[in-house]
């Protein structure tokens, strides 16, 4: 396995966090109803009509719904993960964003995925001779800090020994968690794999891990649900924007394997 730094100080989980903001996708769909808006004059008004209902019912929940229940197939991990005498638990990074002090820290959905890789683990020592964590995830947001270092501290506060503790910090994307720890993998025989990541990236994960012949165990840490009212609401676009993330994520998928290119 790769060195392991030891140089990371405990964070406090319990600071607040600013929201996350969503990214490119509604936006890049809003300049584009903006732009047929401009140069088809004799279809404005429908055009904004179909534009302010579109995003109405997205951020009141009613259009979200269903984009989720297709990105998150699998709410819920069906039943306990299977331990065998050498198993490793592979945790997927989501993101950093800023606490109230301006430090970097996990968001909520990955302190869940904390909270379940911590509880296999300790399920898993009391069953397995050997159980490892892998944490996978660089600075996709160009933060000048990785995911899996600034994750560090929250596993270890959650009894997790820095020695059970792998890092991979240099992926960007899903597909390079998996090429990534299945490079890792490589060169340490495991009986069993755990993945642990939230509902809505696991079936994007699960294929990506297949991609380099890894069958692992999903277990669903959390999933997003939509908020349903009159009312919009910043939090729906945000699960609108993750949910067509993935799903335009899993397409590309199939496109690139098709070409060749994955």
């Amino acid at each position: 396995m790769q060195p392991l730094r030891r140089d990371s100080k405990p964070v406090d989980s319990s600071r607040k966090t600013y929201v996350t903001p969503f990214k490119l996708i509604l936006l890049t769909l809003l300049v584009l109803f903006f732009a047929a808006i401009v140069l088809w004059k004799g279809a404005r008004r429908p055009l904004a009509a179909a534009t302010l209902a579109l995003f109405w019912l997205l951020a009141a929940g009613w259009l979200t719904a269903p984009l989720l229940q297709l990105a998150q197939p699998e709410r819920q991990t069906g039943s306990p993960a299977t331990f065998a005498s050498r198993t490793a638990i592979i945790m997927l990074g989501g993101g950093l964003v800023y606490g109230s002090d301006h430090e970097l820290m996990p968001p909520r959905d990955v302190m869940a995925r904390i909270t379940a890789s911590a509880q296999n683990y300790a399920a898993c020592k009391r069953t397995a001779a050997t159980c490892h964590v892998i944490v996978s995830g660089g600075d996709p947001q160009g933060r000048r800090a990785t995911e899996a270092d600034t994750y560090l501290p929250y596993l270890l506060r959650a009894a997790v020994p820095r020695a059970d503790i792998v890092l991979e910090n240099t992926s960007r994307t899903t597909y390079e968690n998996a090429r990534n720890v299945a490079a890792i993998l490589d060169h340490s025989r495991y009986d069993s794999l755990i993945l642990v990541t939230s509902a809505y990236q696991m079936p994007r994960a699960l294929l990506d891990f297949a991609r380099f012949g890894l069958a692992p165990q999903p277990f669903v840490s959390s999933a997003r649900a939509a908020d349903l009212g009159v009312l919009p609401r910043y939090d729906n676009l945000v699960n609108a924007e993750i949910a067509l993330h993935e799903l335009i994520g899993i397409a590309q998928f199939h496109v690139y394997r098709a070409i060749g290119w994955f």
